[in-house]
């Protein structure tokens, strides 16, 4: 029994560390076209990996009230979306990293990663209202497992979860992303709300309205 739960631990660590690893080899890299139809430069929308010393500029307690500001406006708006929208098949897409578990905040061997209060409470009432929540990552399919039950374990109600497979490894970030809420829109559902702490988050459009909480210029992934 021993034997088992030591290798429980190690996989998982093995696990994150392969994320890490992941994230680090893709976040950095610039998008397919930098610069416009005219020449001019184009602003990169991928963001720069992260380091320590940009870990450290990070207050936790500043970020959860940076937090609390973008859902203390998410919620009355969701309450009147909801209530406006009797009938239609509705969804709401978080991303998770920074957005819907506490993952810059906690080292990779404390698993599960504790939620982001905030987005749970966004998130469960939502479900409470028969609204459907997706989850769409960065992460690689690799890891699929461990997120869908570091979500559960965290209380978030799951209608789906989109991870990155093996060729949108190579593909833009919110390219991959964009499609994924089109897949959503395509089961006929209505987003409508995006909520996420990247600008490839926000990127791209389906879903009606959008809530960035702060990565504080690329500091948090």
């Amino acid at each position: 029994m021993h034997g088992r739960n030591r290798r429980t631990r190690v996989a998982v660590a093995l696990a994150g560390v392969t994320a890490t690893v992941v994230t680090a080899l893709t976040a950095g890299a610039a998008p397919a076209s930098a610069t416009g139809p005219d020449g001019s430069a184009k602003p990169a929308v991928q963001t720069a990996p992260r380091t320590a010393a940009a870990a450290a500029d990070v207050d936790y307690e500043t970020w959860k009230r940076d937090v609390s500001a973008v859902t203390d406006e998410a919620r009355p708006y969701l309450e009147d979306r909801i209530d406006k929208g009797s009938g239609e098949k509705m969804a709401v897409v978080l991303d998770i990293d920074n957005t819907s578990l506490e993952t810059h905040f906690h080292p990779i061997w404390e698993y599960p990663t504790p939620p982001v209060e905030q987005t749970l409470a966004l998130a469960r009432y939502a479900d409470s209202r028969g609204v459907a929540v997706y989850f769409v990552t960065a992460r690689p399919g690799i890891i699929y497992s461990l997120t869908e039950h570091n979500l559960k374990e965290a209380g978030f109600p799951i209608a789906g979860l989109y991870v990155r497979d093996l060729p949108d490894i190579f593909d833009e970030v919110s390219k991959y992303k964009t499609a994924k809420r089109a897949e959503i829109e395509a089961k006929g559902f209505t987003i409508i709300a995006n909520i996420g702490n990247t600008p490839t988050d926000m990127a791209g459009g389906h879903a009606e309205k959008t809530f960035k909480l702060p990565d504080y210029d690329g500091k948090l992934s």
